[in-house]
């Protein structure tokens, strides 16, 4: 018996010291400034951090692999990556296919036109197209809420081929994330004769309670080891010092 039970106890620690020291494959969509992108060839962004933050934590190492956003879920349950680190929101719909944790950002979305629209609400942008993310709870926004008031909405692959196509006249603006528009977008000089118009998007129904990390349903485990993982960064200072990197307010937000 005695046997039996130190066998079993080294199986264990075996198994936990394997896990421990195993990969962990993140996967992302790198068109996303300044939340996942690309520098010099390589991923970087506040999303790449926070995962290299949290691998740290449980002692794995994140190897990202490169997702278009309209595959993220499917490629999650065909097993090509073990989690989706990529401001993905929790929503309803999502949580009926995948697994969440806590959040670990939380932002509004906007409407952005160009700066002589006077746009009061979907109605006033009657007749103008606005390209959103496909798969996106923008595209959900717009679809639900823009489209019925007889907006033309127009679903792309990455958001930056948005960015290309208002640019180029083909777009009147789009729905994006607050903070993603202003750094990936406004901020540059092709958005210069852009803003941000309306209110800050939270509407539940479409953008849910936050960006959460995707998972498999079943892999409970993984899922406690991230939300401690979450509230350590969150306590120990690294999460600050990763958000203050980014930006000038506490991106965890409400």
């Amino acid at each position: 018996m005695r046997k039996t039970l130190l066998t079993i106890a080294l199986a264990a620690i075996a198994t936990t010291a394997a896990a421990q020291g195993k990969d962990l494959k993140v996967a992302i969509d790198p068109t996303y400034e300044p939340f996942t992108f690309k520098q010099d060839g390589k991923p970087t962004g506040f999303d790449v951090d926070i995962a290299n933050a949290l691998c740290e934590q449980i002692k794995r190492k994140c190897v990202f692999v490169e997702q278009p956003w309209d595959g993220m879920i499917p490629g999650l349950m065909a097993r090509k990556y073990e989690v989706i680190i990529s401001s993905m929101s929790v929503t309803e719909d999502r949580l009926k296919q995948i697994d969440f944790t806590d959040k670990y950002y939380n932002t509004p979305s906007r409407v952005v036109t160009k700066k002589d629209v006077k746009y009061t609400g979907p109605a006033s942008i009657k007749g103008k197209k606005i390209g959103v993310l496909k798969a996106s709870t923008q595209e959900k926004y717009a679809l639900g809420e823009l489209k019925p008031a007889g907006v033309e909405v127009v679903s792309y692959d990455a958001q930056d081929q948005v960015y290309l196509d208002i640019k180029a006249g083909r777009l009147d603006g789009t729905v994006a994330d607050h903070v993603e528009v202003t750094g990936g977008f406004l901020s540059k000089p092709e958005g210069k004769d852009y803003e941000l118009k309306g209110e800050d998007l939270y509407i539940p129904k479409y953008f849910g309670i936050g960006a959460g990390i995707g998972l498999r349903k079943g892999q409970d485990a993984l899922k406690g080891e991230l939300n401690a993982a979450i509230k350590a960064i969150r306590t120990n200072g690294t999460y600050k010092k990763i958000n203050d990197k980014y930006f000038k307010f506490d991106v965890y937000g409400k």
